[in-house]
């Protein structure tokens, strides 16, 4: 689909400062959606050329309702820095706050779709942070939205490339039947990949909830 075809679409996003919400406005504004960013006051001028920026807390729903306010769509990138085992408390208190924070501004403000980056799971590592990214999916799905879920579980980008060491057993486990499923599901994905598909999210809308695991994701194209 040329960009001429795409039906334009006002886009809020919530955490459009980092490295995947950076690259993912970017795109939409070549593309010719209207976007308006939540930043933090004094962090206005990191979101990029042509994005409205619009000072809130990304874990108030009362905070950014208002703001959400005429938006087709509404996607949630507030999470923690470098997830680790260590920090358990970060994600109950950021990531799980901002993100049913989200889904409550978005019901709010009559935005009928969202967009979620969750993690893929199960998975036997990071417990802490895939149960709480599943606490918020089901808060989505309890909410009424129609929403895209999309399931990354490493997301290769600048200074993030270290799994690619891993790559071989990657190709070693899909390679045996008893843990086919779980390379595939907990596989790496690149950046541009990442983009292609949280774009695509935003103009093809959802009916229901929509999924996008890693050989999901790693399919997507602009």
């Amino acid at each position: 689909m040329s960009t001429a075809e795409i039906s334009k679409k006002n886009v809020f996003v919530a955490g459009g400062t980092g490295f995947m919400g950076r690259r993912m406005i970017e795109e939409l504004l070549r593309r010719g959606h209207r976007v308006r960013a939540l930043v933090r006051p004094g962090s206005e001028k990191k979101v990029p050329a042509g994005c409205e920026a619009a000072t809130g807390d990304a874990l108030s729903a009362d905070s950014m309702a208002p703001m959400a306010a005429h938006a087709d769509v509404f996607v949630q990138l507030v999470g923690t820095a470098h997830p680790n085992p260590a920090k358990g408390e970060q994600f109950r208190s950021v990531d799980f706050v901002a993100g049913c924070a989200g889904a409550d501004a978005a019901v709010r403000a009559g935005v009928k779709q969202f967009v979620y980056v969750s993690v893929a799971h199960p998975a036997p590592i990071m417990k802490s942070y895939v149960a709480v990214r599943a606490a918020v999916e089901e808060h989505i799905r309890k909410s009424g939205l129609h929403a895209t879920i999309l399931r990354p579980w490493y997301v290769l980008g600048p200074g993030r490339r270290w799994p690619l060491l891993i790559k071989p057993l990657y190709a070693l486990m899909s390679l045996i039947p008893t843990t086919r499923e779980s390379a595939q599901r907990l596989g790496l994905v690149t950046n541009e990949q990442m983009n292609a598909a949280l774009v695509q999210a935003v103009e093809q809308p959802a009916n229901g909830i929509r999924i996008l695991n890693v050989p999901d994701i790693r399919k997507a194209k602009l």
